[in-house]
């Protein structure tokens, strides 16, 4: 029999409760419910509390556009203040079924909680040699579905995600939300059958949802470790982190599993790191940036974004994502993201001849944007480096997560006022697309190539394209579509209004000899 805790302002329903069966007030109450009239404060403390609780929050709305707002402090379901009894019974039902998954599967917190480390408590617990394994599970094309059909809906999907998820596990199993449109599993079971637990995982994920009177396919991309005999729970979930950004950013499966650990023999990644920044190791590749002209021939490379790579001595050649994951494990990612804007500005401040004119784009994090100095800092570096500002383009990651919009905007209209233009880059793969567009100050939208693909699916998924294409036209900004690989692909783009773009139809990351030979072929 399920409990109920009412919370202030919610004293009425008692006699609601009590004739559905169940029993009003405790502490480890099943629901807990709660007025949104009381306030932001007590509604975001009644979602902490359930959270670690396992249990459900119902919050009663004055106004259906408070959902989000709640949704955000901690609510599970929300209902109209003003609802009938059957409105009501309906919601309590769903809530207390939605806490019995919860219970059932472990430990479940919503994004932007603290965790209080469920996942690393459950295989701490466990005797070394223990068979585990962690998933961390990315919802894909979340941000699409805030876009298409509102923020409450997006949140309905991410409940409806986690309760699908719950009913693949074992009891055994803990279950977290993790950052963004994100889960975190842990499972007690040898390879295999983690493996066909985590087959299961994709195929829930994969069937539609519903979304009031509509339905949307997100899927997922699923990053698996499996435990080797003595690994630490920390060393664990890095790894199935990693092997998540590996999946993310590749073109094959969705599921990606960890290889074993790069640390070996002493040696650490995150401890590399600084020593690599001073041996040189990091260093930069250059993607050509392709202005679509009337047909391919035509086509003109004005600019390249700058890429890192790291020559590992042990592990070869690493990737941007492995590189600042490792930073973040160091807590080295200021001085890393500056070392690649310094090092990057530095070559194309001292392009002559045929690379003199060309645009370089170099990324700029969230941690940058939140440094008190960040603009100052990032002025002189382009002082230094001797590159003319007008020549250089900041480019936000959009799935970084800029969480003070209003400050990043002040900051990146100073770049602009200085001469510099500012890019939205990955477009498409956060969560927070349309805010970034109508808060910051922007001169192109870099599409994700997940979304730049889709020209060539359906006529839904060019619906997409299109419509990212348009908005950015109307509101003035240029449009560089990432990932294009065919002469097709760029036949559609450009059809559709498409600016420029960058992929292998003209050439991967380069390194500068062979940039110069690609725009010198050009005039040739």
């Amino acid at each position: 029999m399920a409990e109920v805790a009412l919370g202030s302002g919610c004293e009425p329903l008692t006699d609601l409760v009590r004739s559905l069966g169940w029993q009003a007030g405790g502490d480890t109450a099943d629901v807990r419910m709660i007025d949104a009239a009381a306030g932001a404060e007590a509604v975001a403390t009644e979602g902490l509390v359930a959270a670690r609780a396992r249990a459900a929050l119902v919050v009663l709305l004055a106004r259906e556009e408070e959902a989000a707002a709640a949704y955000d402090a901690g609510a599970t379901h929300v209902c109209l203040s003003g609802a009938d009894d059957a409105a009501l019974t309906v919601t309590l039902r769903f809530a207390a079924r939605h806490a019995r998954r919860l219970r059932g599967a472990g430990q479940f917190r919503r994004a932007g909680e603290p965790s209080d480390g469920g996942v690393e408590r459950f295989l701490e617990a466990l005797r070394p040699d223990t068979p585990a394994a962690v998933a961390v599970i990315s919802i894909s094309r979340f941000d699409a579905v805030n876009v298409a059909y509102g923020r409450a809906a997006g949140d309905s999907l991410l409940h409806q995600a986690g309760a699908r998820l719950a009913l693949t596990l074992p009891k055994t199993a803990v279950m977290e939300r993790d950052n963004g449109a994100g889960f975190i599993v842990a499972l007690r079971e040898e390879d295999d059958a983690a493996s066909a637990r985590i087959a299961a995982m994709e195929i829930a994920l994969g069937q539609r949802f519903s979304l009031g009177e509509e339905e949307a396919s997100v899927g997922a991309r699923i990053g698996l470790a499996h435990r080797i005999p003595g690994e630490s729970a920390e060393s664990l979930v890095r790894r199935a982190r990693d092997a998540l950004a590996l999946a993310s950013i590749g073109e094959g499966a969705a599921v990606r599993i960890a290889a074993a650990p790069l640390a070996g023999n002493g040696i650490d990644l995150a401890a590399d790191l600084h020593r690599a920044m001073d041996r040189g190791e990091i260093d930069i590749l250059f993607q050509p940036q392709v202005h679509m002209t009337g047909d391919q021939a035509s086509d003109r490379i004005v600019g390249v974004e700058a890429l890192a790579r790291w020559e590992h001595p042990r592990h070869g050649v690493l990737g941007a994502s492995t590189l600042f994951a490792a930073a973040a494990r160091a807590g080295l990612g200021l001085p890393l993201s500056e070392h690649i804007q310094s090092l990057a500005l530095r070559r194309a401040g001292a392009w002559g001849g045929a690379l003199a004119g060309l645009r370089v784009a170099v990324n700029v994090t969230a941690t940058d944007l939140a440094r008190t100095d960040f603009t100052e800092h990032f002025l002189a570096m382009i002082a230094r480096a001797g590159i003319a500002p007008d020549r250089v383009t900041a480019e936000v990651t959009e799935s970084g997560l800029v969480t003070d919009l209003p400050l990043a905007a002040r900051r990146l209209q100073q770049l602009r006022d200085a001469g510099l233009r500012v890019a939205i880059d990955d477009f498409g793969t956060g969560y927070s697309s349309l805010a970034y567009l109508k808060a910051l100050p922007l001169d192109y939208l870099k599409i994700d190539r997940s979304i730049t693909q889709d020209i060539m699916g359906g006529p839904r998924a060019r619906v997409v394209v299109s419509g990212v294409i348009a908005i950015a036209a109307g509101l003035g900004l240029c449009t560089i579509a990432e990932g294009v690989e065919s002469v097709a692909e760029r036949d559609l783009l450009a059809a559709e209004g498409c600016d420029l773009y960058q992929g292998f139809l003209r050439a991967g990351p380069v390194d500068e000899p062979t940039l110069a030979l690609l725009v010198e072929g050009e005039s040739a």
